[in-house]
């Protein structure tokens, strides 16, 4: 008996010398249990705003998707985490069943479609030929006005269609190629499918002579004509713009009317609703800031249909030996999934038709408004960059910005100032651009030119200063916001307490303090990791009971 304990008190010290020597951390930072996987990042939060506002703060690359938890409501729940991470949970669809993908507002994206129809309105409807006809006109489209080369075996082509409904979600991977965000897809779109609204509005007119449902859900009807719209297309040469590739503008209106009377037949876009009103084939809603865009394998709450891979899916993968094919498919199905690249065209559809000189803030520096620009989402960021570019008595400007949301990269093309780290003076004739690292608070410099583009060129890595890193802006904001709560308190009679939030968006009666706390990643890890066997029978997933339980009903302390 004496010497079992004595067997076990050198083990108690033998435990206790591990950790002297290697001592818990004051905050716990999960990790998968194997070691081959990736660092865990996952945290919830009630609000979208709060779910971005933690990815700018956040050094790794993560991204921001939606939980779907209410039947009826449609409410939902923020998750932020790799896109790694996400897959190690979700690739069984055994938990996480109802996600959407959140397209960042701004961000560089890929062309997508939401197409839907009632079956049961539209008994002669082949959805398949619909499809088919869609994507040819859409290719032609890409080519006639952007010299885009692209075809049914581009266009990623996903199924989740009942008895009732026809439903189809269309992905476009483009090779090299994407739009500068979904507004400008959205924009495009309506372009390419203008004539269809006057088709659908004309048979309607003709049906009951009354107000025409033409634009389907979220669009708005188009009433004059694309010219005179002012949304045209043309290609600027390489010496006006080297680099970049198409734009648009009111300039060549011959290539539109001659893509025009080109267009094939749309009347296939044409369907009848279930109150017997027309409307388009193609769903025009799905192109808003900050879209949740249902994922690849997903299904709606309330519903066991899930987002497959459509039969007629004529996309095809190219062999990998790292990773798998469905994690390969469900890349692929992401909208804002675009890695930046020097050879990446980025396409614009701006319907704006006048193009002036436009100003950041209070500066006095003009910029050059080509493509709508107007600023970033982030102007003390845009006035750095004007700083470099104003000095030694040239006066560049921003030509225009795009944001790559993977990297949290912003990309600034400049214009009227060519000089060139590599080389050590200006270029004679072809541009730079400013790369701004906003995970790693740097900026470097490239150039559109073939030689540096050849030798691969980036400048050094310069810190950004202080007062235009994220977390400082996100302090100003967060200061600005404690003030503007306070005054407004000060000047306002205090109401009762009601524990519970009066935003509509949150109408379940769920306490405020549970939403903080159910957004603190560590002790959700924990919980998940505690409760997966009973769940999963072994199994390394996260249900969807368990994060409504535990962010509905948790007990967690925050930390400091």
């Amino acid at each position: 008996m004496k010497r079992k304990w004595e067997a076990k008190l050198r083990q108690i010290a033998d435990r206790a010398s591990q950790y002297e020597r290697k001592p818990l951390p004051s905050v716990y930072r999960p990790r998968l249990s194997k070691p081959e996987e990736p660092p865990s990042v996952w945290k919830l939060f009630p609000r979208q705003t709060q779910a971005f506002n933690f990815v700018k703060s956040c050094k790794e690359d993560v991204h921001v998707f939606a939980l779907e938890y209410k039947v009826g409501n449609g409410q939902r729940i923020y998750l932020v985490t790799t896109y790694a991470q996400f897959w190690f949970y979700y690739k069984s669809r055994r938990n996480l069943l109802h996600c959407y993908e959140v397209i960042p507002e701004h961000a560089v994206c890929k062309l997508y479609f939401d197409l839907e129809f009632n079956k049961l309105a539209n008994p002669g409807a082949d959805g398949k030929k619909m499809v088919a006809l869609l994507i040819e006109h859409v290719c032609k489209a890409l080519q006639d006005l952007y010299r885009v080369n692209c075809s049914a075996e581009d266009v990623f082509n996903l199924d989740s269609s009942t008895d009732e409904k026809f439903s189809r979600h269309l992905i476009f991977q483009l090779r090299d190629v994407a739009f500068k965000d979904n507004i400008h897809v959205g924009n495009f779109v309506r372009k390419i499918l203008q004539p269809a609204f006057h088709l659908v509005a004309s048979e309607d007119e003709e049906d009951d002579g009354g107000i025409p449902d033409t634009t389907g859900p979220g669009v708005p009807h188009f009433s004059e004509s694309p010219v005179k719209q002012g949304i045209s297309f043309s290609r600027r040469s390489p010496e006006e713009d080297p680099g970049e590739g198409w734009t648009l503008n009111s300039e060549k209106l011959e290539r539109l009317r001659s893509a025009e009377q080109s267009r094939p037949e749309l009347s296939f876009l044409a369907v009848t609703s279930t109150t017997g009103k027309k409307h388009l084939f193609v769903d025009l809603a799905v192109y808003t800031r900050n879209r949740n865009f249902r994922l690849y394998k997903s299904s709606k709450i309330g519903k066991r249909v899930l987002l497959e891979v459509a039969e007629d899916n004529k996309f095809s993968l190219m062999p990998s030996k790292s990773i798998s094919v469905e994690y390969q498919y469900f890349l692929s199905s992401l909208v804002s999934n675009v890695r930046f690249s020097d050879t990446l065209r980025i396409l614009t559809c701006d319907t704006s038709e006048n193009k002036q000189v436009g100003r950041l803030n209070s500066t006095s520096t003009s910029v050059e408004n080509i493509e709508g620009f107007q600023g970033s989402p982030y102007p003390e960021i845009d006035q750095f960059v004007l700083s470099l570019v104003n000095k030694n008595g040239i006066k560049g400007g921003i030509r225009r910005w795009n944001y790559f949301f993977p990297e949290e990269l912003l990309v600034y093309d400049i214009c009227k100032y060519r000089w060139c780290g590599n080389i050590g003076r200006a270029h004679k004739s072809n541009n730079i651009m400013i790369l701004v690292d906003l995970k790693n608070e740097v900026w470097y410099q490239k150039c559109h030119d073939p030689v540096c583009k050849a030798e691969d060129f980036k400048s050094d890595r310069f810190p950004l200063p202080v007062e235009v890193c994220l977390p400082f802006l996100l302090k100003e904001e967060e200061e600005v916001t404690t003030d503007e709560t306070m005054d407004s308190e000060a000047k306002s009679p205090p109401q009762p307490s009601q524990g519970v939030l009066s935003d509509p968006d949150w109408d379940g009666g769920i306490e405020d303090t549970y939403f903080l706390e159910a957004t603190e990643d560590a002790e959700l890890a924990e919980a998940v990791e505690n409760s997966l066997p009973s769940c999963n029978s072994g199994e390394d997933e996260i249900p969807d009971e368990l994060i409504i339980e535990v962010y509905k009903n948790s007990s967690f302390t925050k930390d400091t």
